[in-house]
């Protein structure tokens, strides 16, 4: 007679990690709303190139692995990293640009390591890191707020040139570069500034916060990476915080809203795979990865270096967990009776 097939009580809901990557997904509608309202189609045409890239390649080395494709295609890893990607890079981004952004983002700094839950470093920000070092022309043309979709599309595609007119620095690019001018003479010369942060990135900022408390009420993240990074970041920018004259690195309401701040403190930094694991490791975790990302904007040779900062805690972040490991329940009352019945 058969046995009756008896299941682990242990057995974990297969779904935990595919219902994640969906909240992750949807909380960042609105950051991507806001992107496609000032730059056009240029952020979903971003988002259709990453994702179709990311599936053929995730579903590619599936194969080579002789893992199922359909069971790990389904948990929706890779199209978070493409998404990421696609937030991160300029609107209109040249496809090529997207290709080797979302490759190496997956092959190297995903699978190459074993897969999901196996990779040091964020895959996104690994691969974002190696477009811009690669191609920094590319990944500084961001299009003006109200530019024209039609010319990005055509860049986009590969079948014209950008045009000067059609691209502009970034807040971060003006301030970094200024020599002489006060903060008001900058916001006064330059369309780049709001009135706060970046003309269209105190926005976009701002609707990713919204996804970033959506994430936090349905207990997708931990708060204490994020609001660790925030709080960070605010700091330096207050202590180096120079008024507004022309040696000013920005206010901190400035350093908040713009750039990918928003975008990496609630999306990227509380990645549990590379980022550190105890609730005291987060706080140290984010803490350091807000430092850094001042510390190259205000004295570095990139205006938003997120993506550095962020992997060089991913590289702490094993140590931070050494260090902040919780110490486990009864662990010292056993030393202590071991060591005091007979030192065996």
């Amino acid at each position: 007679m058969a046995l009756p097939r008896i299941t682990s009580p242990h057995a974990k809901n297969s779904n935990r990690t595919q219902r994640v990557m969906l909240w992750v997904l949807a909380a960042a509608l609105p950051g991507l709303f806001t992107l496609c309202y000032f730059y056009g189609i240029g952020p979903l045409l971003n988002l259709l190139f990453a994702s179709v890239f990311a599936l053929a390649f995730e579903a590619t080395v599936l194969a080579i692995r002789q893992r199922p494709i359909r069971f790990f295609l389904s948990d929706g890893s890779a199209l978070v990293t493409a998404l990421l990607l696609a937030l991160a890079l300029p609107p209109y981004a040249p496809w090529w640009l997207v290709l080797v952004a979302v490759g190496f983002a997956l092959l190297i700094g995903k699978h190459l390591f074993g897969g999901l839950g196996q990779n040091p470093f964020n895959p996104a920000m690994l691969g974002y890191v190696v477009v811009l070092v690669s191609f920094p022309i590319e990944m500084t043309t961001w299009p003006h707020s109200n530019s024209d979709w039609h010319s990005g599309l055509t860049y986009s595609l590969g079948l014209a040139p950008v045009i000067d007119g059609w691209s502009q620095a970034t807040a971060l690019d003006v301030l970094k570069t200024n020599q002489s001018l006060t903060i008001a003479e900058l916001q006064q010369q330059s369309s780049a500034f709001g009135h706060w942060g970046g003309v269209a990135s105190e926005w976009v900022n701002l609707a990713f916060l919204v996804g970033g408390i959506l994430l936090l009420a349905k207990n997708i993240i931990r708060w204490q990476a994020p609001i660790a990074m925030l709080a960070a970041l605010s700091l330096m920018s207050l202590v180096f915080w120079n008024g507004t004259g022309s040696a000013s690195h920005g206010s901190p309401l400035f350093h908040l809203l713009t750039g990918a701040t928003m975008l990496g403190a609630f999306f990227i930094v509380t990645d549990p795979v590379s980022g550190a694991t105890s609730n005291l490791g987060r706080l140290i975790f984010g803490a350091g990865v807000g430092i850094l990302l001042y510390i190259i904007r205000a004295w570095g040779s990139y205006p938003d270096a997120l993506a550095f900062a962020v992997l060089l805690m991913n590289m702490c972040a094993p140590t931070i967990d050494y260090f902040t490991k919780p110490r486990t329940y009864g662990h010292t009352q056993a030393k202590r009776s071991f060591n005091t019945s007979g030192e065996q």
